[in-house]
């Protein structure tokens, strides 16, 4: 491989790097307006679908930005090319030092950040409206717009009409002027015609200017919306393929645009040089070229070539069915994941006791002596056996112990023992109760048959212990 091989080479890969920086996500962002996700994305690719250009015409909001950006294109071009046009007749009939002077002046807007212009001219519109006219008809979003806009395009259609005018022979405008021709004869007849290609030039830039901006338009256009001002809207809150299918129609315009120009430029050096020749004495009849050497035909017959081919692909697809089959894909994956994601964390959740159980059992045998889980069937079977048998040789060992001292406890709850210990408690009521207390009411009832009979008849004493409950009663007083 040679020097000149490598030198190749390496051009070569630069210029594919340079062109694939330039337009690779232009391409991708078409790509991305014939997929059906909801989101822009080439992969996972999901169904071949165009429904996202309907969801572009259905939008309010971008079809009434857009309806507002081409006013307004419209209206900066009427403003600026006129301007621009002035400013550079100005410049070449001025002498040099004022020349350089007008110059930096007209070009110094180009140097000032779009923010800053968009402040100043919205300031500057709303004092004059206020305060010298009293009125509301300068603070108009279209008006400030086109005002905040033309103040820098005009700079750029200036230096458009320079660069033409620097071709431009005055001779020329001289001799229509000896002949007899006004000024405006000769601006018209001679020098406007001569400026018509940077006229369409300039106004191109102008209403592409006027299209893309941002900086100033977010400030003068008030109330009112522009299409790159939706589109900032919808990208700070989400946006969706539709705008991917906008940029798809504003590349296919501007490509179709650009083949159209092309064309006519090729055209027109045809016959330039056919009337050059012919002028001359020399024509010479032009040899007909192939139709798909010529590039434009080319790139056309391959864009007409990929439609069709699309178009015959897609009879026998159906975008419903497709999105189904994608639906259940997911879900499918959804579902295998939710199921990996659960294996995961229940096998990191027993990797995690296992190491804390060895962890504790290794701290056991640390110390001396093993810990084990007190719920565990053996620990709780040997214990209940133990605690039993415990219990036992206590309960006996007390009743020995009880009988050596010649008491035996009892439970406390016995109907004996309860009656035997409310005995000594009620005499003493009986005792303390005064006598009169068994004075009689009008009505003949006594308050000691009432109260007291309440307190001392126990239903629920044993029959064998009454009588002699009984008897015990008697003897501290009636029963």
């Amino acid at each position: 491989m040679t020097a000149q091989t490598v030198l190749r080479l390496s051009v070569g890969f630069y210029i594919l790097l340079f062109f694939g920086y330039l337009f690779g996500p232009l391409v991708i962002m078409s790509i991305t307006a014939f997929n059906s996700s909801t989101f822009p994305a080439v992969s996972p690719w999901e169904c071949l679908s165009g429904e996202w250009f309907r969801v572009l015409v259905e939008d309010d909001k971008i079809m009434t930005g857009l309806r507002n950006s081409l006013l307004l294109g419209a209206g900066v071009v009427m403003v600026a090319v006129p301007i621009g046009l002035a400013g550079a007749l100005l410049l070449t009939q001025l002498r040099h030092r004022v020349r350089s002077l007008i110059y930096i002046i007209t070009i110094s807007p180009i140097l000032v950040p779009g923010v800053v212009l968009g402040i100043s001219t919205l300031i500057f519109w709303e004092r004059i409206d206020r305060v010298v006219l009293d009125t509301d008809f300068f603070y108009d979003g279209f008006f400030l717009t086109i005002i905040g806009q033309s103040t820098f395009i005009s700079a750029y259609t200036m230096l458009i009409f320079i660069a033409r005018l620097q071709r431009f022979d005055p001779l020329l405008e001289e001799a229509a002027l000896d002949l007899g021709a006004t000024h405006m004869q000769a601006f018209r007849k001679i020098l406007l015609p001569f400026l018509k290609p940077a006229i369409g030039s300039a106004a191109v830039l102008a209403f592409l200017a006027s299209f893309e901006n941002y900086n100033t338009t977010v400030f003068t256009i008030v109330s009112e919306s522009t299409l790159t001002t939706v589109l900032a809207s919808k990208v700070r809150y989400g946006i969706n393929p539709s705008i991917s299918s906008l940029a798809v129609i504003i590349i296919s315009l501007t490509v179709l645009l650009a083949v159209i120009h092309e064309l006519f430029k090729r055209r027109e050096k045809k016959l330039q040089a056919h009337r050059e020749s012919y002028a001359l004495g020399t024509a010479v009849p032009a040899r007909r070229q192939r139709p798909m050497m010529v590039p434009v035909t080319a790139v056309v017959a391959v864009v007409f070539v990929s439609l069709l081919g699309t178009s015959w692909v897609a009879r026998g697809y159906s975008v419903n069915e497709c999105k189904v089959r994608v639906v259940e894909e997911k879900r499918k994956r959804t579902e295998q994941l939710s199921e990996q994601r659960i294996a995961e964390s229940r096998a990191r959740r027993a990797a995690e006791q296992s190491k804390e159980s060895s962890d504790s059992a290794l701290k056991a045998n640390a110390e001396g002596r093993q810990y084990q889980s007190i719920f565990a069937p053996s620990n709780l079977a040997g214990q209940v056996d133990s605690d039993s048998e415990s219990d036992q040789e206590k309960g006996t060992q007390s009743a020995v112990e009880a009988n050596k001292e010649g008491r035996q406890y009892q439970s406390i709850f016995a109907p004996a023992i309860l009656l035997v210990r409310s005995i000594p408690i009620v005499n003493l009521i009986r005792k303390r109760v005064p006598r009169a207390l068994s004075r009689r009411t009008k009505k003949g009832a006594s308050i000691r048959a009432s109260f007291l009979p309440a307190i001392l008849r126990i239903r629920w004493i044993p029959a064998r212990t009454r009588t002699s409950n009984k008897r015990r009663c008697q003897a501290g007083g009636e029963y």
